[in-house]
Order: structure tokens, then sequence, then C-alpha cells
């Protein structure tokens, strides 16, 4: 008979099946502990509610009440316990604020606001207890008093640049309590007349005063209603400030130039174009300072630096007018210093040897005083028509065409602006210096440009720099410095 008709085959499977069924009814928790993490979830909990319990509530390491039930949630988002813990935080929360609220502890009332808060108490709890917050804070800065004492600042026209003036009062007051009426109003009238002030500085001409009086009214209110004409009214007087120079600049007129920069940057040191207009000026200061030097009139010289500094301290125009001065100042002391013939040629043959050794070392124009520049220069107030001072001449300007050419081909404009300025130097108005001059400033803003595209706005402002102590008039250097600036507006 086969195995599966066997009765007691069958009574045996039975008597399994009831005994795997008692088992599972008997052994359920274990089981599901053993498939859920319910020791961990259990741990948590106990946690949760034992730091409930101490009021630890919230803290940074992870072991507050909030941390606790907020990981049991993690693992079993539909354990209610999880749910109930939280809860009781967030009422505890509400408890501390009003505990905290009581002793004049209001820093601590709104940390434990904010965690109320993030616990999802109701609104209105928190609320009640953020309006007492605010009343108290109020009483305790004696707001009452602050609004009288704003007002009668206000009266003796003691707007602004004191902490107990009014506008810095009525702040004050708004910070503790933004509703306030009186502080609002007080506020609203007390711009109204910074403004005022600020138009009548830019009636009697005292732009930077205007333009301080128009940001402190920004400050304190960027929606004054009274702000946007003021605003305009101060933009077109800059405007007319630059319009001003520019034509100053145009005809030459190079201290009137100066005084409206002076203005304009008084008012506004960032301003745009004000800076492009500077170096303009300073180098027509560095070409009048290298005219009176080679006349040897030096207090003019150096009447005309002093101004372009003021302008561009570290501009390239002026360090060139610099060392134009001091080789024409040189040049007189040598003129002046009494030598018999024979001691003039040995004087000269060793100028000579000093120009060769420079020639050979590519020192054209520095060190000061060692240059093949200074040397040539020395050689010619010496023996200005003899043969071999005027053969070095020619070929020391040869050099220096070579050098300048070769440079530029290259796009290294440093070395190329070096050979540039010796060659210059030796002949300011000499074939093709001023096609070089407007050759490298193109150059300069060709390779700046290629760098800004790169994202090098810092070497870009350097080449914008350089190109416009070389040449000024360059055609490219405005729409150039326009990029640059839309580029980079934070310079």
């Amino acid at each position: 008979m086969p195995l599966w008709r066997d009765r007691r085959v069958w009574r045996w499977a039975l008597a399994a099946l009831l005994l795997a069924a008692l088992a599972l009814v008997m052994f359920r928790r274990p089981l599901a502990d053993l498939l859920w993490p319910e020791t961990r979830i259990q741990q948590l909990l106990d946690q949760g509610n034992a730091a409930l319990r101490a009021g630890r509530l919230s803290v940074a390491d992870g072991s507050g009440a909030r941390e606790r039930f907020e990981a049991a949630l993690a693992l079993d988002g539909d354990r209610l316990q999880a749910r109930a813990g939280l809860a009781a935080t967030g009422r505890a929360a509400l408890g501390q604020a009003r505990a905290a609220l009581a002793a004049g502890r209001y820093a601590q009332v709104r940390s434990a606001l904010a965690l109320a808060r993030a616990l999802q108490v109701p609104r209105a709890d928190a609320d009640r207890i953020d309006a007492a917050l605010r009343q108290r804070e109020a009483a305790h800065a004696g707001l009452d008093q602050l609004l009288q004492r704003a007002a009668q600042a206000r009266r003796e026209g003691r707007l602004d640049g004191a902490p107990d003036a009014a506008l810095p009062l009525y702040r004050q007051v708004l910070e503790f309590a933004p509703e306030r009426t009186e502080a609002l109003e007080g506020r609203e009238d007390a711009l109204s007349e910074l403004l005022q002030r600020a138009q009548a500085a830019l009636a009697r001409g005292d732009v930077a005063a205007a333009a301080a009086l128009v940001d402190s009214a920004r400050d304190y209110d960027p929606g004054h209603v009274d702000l946007p004409a003021a605003q305009a009214a101060l933009n077109r007087r800059l405007e007319a400030l630059q319009r001003d120079a520019d034509a100053a600049l145009r005809r030459q007129r190079l201290d009137a130039a100066a005084r409206a920069l002076a203005t304009l940057r008084a008012a506004v040191p960032d301003a745009a174009g004000a800076r492009d207009s500077a170096e303009r000026v300073a180098a027509a200061y560095a070409a009048q300072a290298t005219r009176a030097a080679a006349d040897f009139r030096f207090g003019e010289a150096e009447r005309a630096l002093q101004k372009g500094q003021a302008l561009a301290p570290d501009s390239r125009a002026l360090a060139d007018a610099r060392q134009a001065l001091l080789r024409a100042q040189q040049r007189q002391a040598t003129l002046h210093s009494p030598l018999s013939p024979a001691a003039r040629a040995r004087r000269l043959q060793a100028v000579l040897s000093e120009l060769q050794a420079a020639e050979a070392r590519g020192d054209w124009l520095t060190p000061p005083g060692s240059s093949a520049y200074d040397a040539l220069q020395a050689a010619q107030v010496l023996a200005p028509r003899d043969a071999r001072v005027r053969n070095a001449e020619q070929r020391v300007l040869a050099a220096l065409r070579r050098c300048f050419d070769d440079e530029l081909r290259g796009n290294r404009v440093l070395a190329a602006s070096a050979c540039y300025d010796a060659w210059r130097a030796l002949a300011p108005g000499g074939n093709g210096v001023a096609a070089a001059r407007r050759r490298l400033a193109q150059r300069w803003l060709a390779v700046g440009d290629e760098r800004l595209s790169a994202g090098d706005a810092a070497f870009a402002r350097e080449a914008l720099r350089h190109a416009r102590a070389i040449d000024p008039g360059t055609p490219e250097l405005a729409a150039f410095a326009r990029r640059l600036r839309s580029l980079s507006p934070g310079r």
C-alpha cells in the first residue's frame, strides 16, 4: 500500500501541523523581534522619555528627547509612542518658554519657542507666548521713553550721526516693536527731512555730503517715498561731474579736471568711469612733467607729478615721468661739472665702455644709473657731436626696435613694454614711436580680453591699466573697460 494512503502517516502530519501552529501563536513576539529591530526602537523610546523627564528637550549631541523620538520614528514610521513623545516634547518646550518668560530670560524664551514651533505645537499657543515676549521686551526697553527722546531729537534737528539722534532711536524702537505707528511715522518724517538736506547739499555743491545723506536714508528705509527723487538728483550731479572732468581733460585744463574728479570720487569712490578718467588725467600730468623736466624746469615737473599722484598713485605713466625727471637732473649736474678736455675725453671713453657693457647685459632702461639709456645720455652730454656717440645712439635705438617687435610678436607684453619704454625715452619723437605706442596698448587690451574670457579679471584689470598708461587715446579702451566692469562689477 502506498505511503500516502497510510492513516498513521496522515495522523503524524496533522500532529506536526498543529504543533507548528501552536509554536507560531506562542512565540510570535520573539519571532517578530527577530525580524524587526523592536529592541532598538524601545531603547530609543525609553531614552527619549528619560530625557523628557529630565527637561533635556533638544541637545546638539543627539541625546535630547526630540532627537531620540525622531530616531525611533525613523526606524518605524507608524510607531505611535514616538509620535506621542514628540508631541509631549513640544508641549514641554512651551512650558519651558513660559517659565523663562516669567523669569525674564528672553533668549531662552526664543530658543524654546523655536523648538516648540519646529515640533508643530498649536500655533495659537506659540503666538500668545511670542506676543507676551514682545510686550515684556518693549516694557523692558522703555519704548515710550525712546519715542519721546527720538521726537525731541528730531525737533532739535539731530536726525542722524549719533546714537541719541532721531533715526537711530526710531530704529531701536522698531527692532522691539515693528508695529509701533509712532515710530514708523516718526522715521518717515525724519527721513524726509534728511533727504531735504541732501537736496540742499546738492544745491550748494557739496556732493559728498549729499551722497552720504542719501546712503544713510537708504540704510534706514530703502523704500522711502522720497528716496528715488533724491537718488535721481544725485545721479544727475555725478554724471555732470564726469562730463566736466572729461571736457576739461580734452581742453588740457588738467587742474579743473582733477577738481571735478576729486569731487566725484569723494562722493562715490567706486563711481563708474571715475577711475578711467583719473588714469587719463594722471597720464596727462605725467606728460606735462616730462616736458618740464626736459627743459630743466624741475619745480614745475615735481608739482605736476604730485598732482597726478593724488589722482592715480599706481600710474605707470607717472612712474616713467619720475624716471625722466631723475635723468634730467643727472644731465644738468653733468653739464655743470667743470672738466678739462683731457678729463672729458677720459670720461667719455669710460661712459662708452659702460654703454657697451649695458648693451651686452640687455639693460636698456634699468637699473637707473647703470642702464644703456643712462650711459648714452651721459655720453651725449659730454660729446653730443662725437661720431662714436651718434653711432651708439643709432645702435641702441635699432636694438630696442628689434626687441620691441620680437617681444610683441610673441605676445610677451611686459617685455615689449620694457623695450618700448627705453626706445621712447631715447627718441621721444622718433620715427615709429607713436605707432609702436598704439600697437603696444592694443596688444595689452587683446591679451587682457583673452584672459578675461578665461575668467582672469585681475589680469584684465592690470592690462587695462597698462594700456591706458601707454596710450590713453587708444580707441578700444572704452569698450574694454565697459566689458570688464560688466563681468567684474564689484571692482
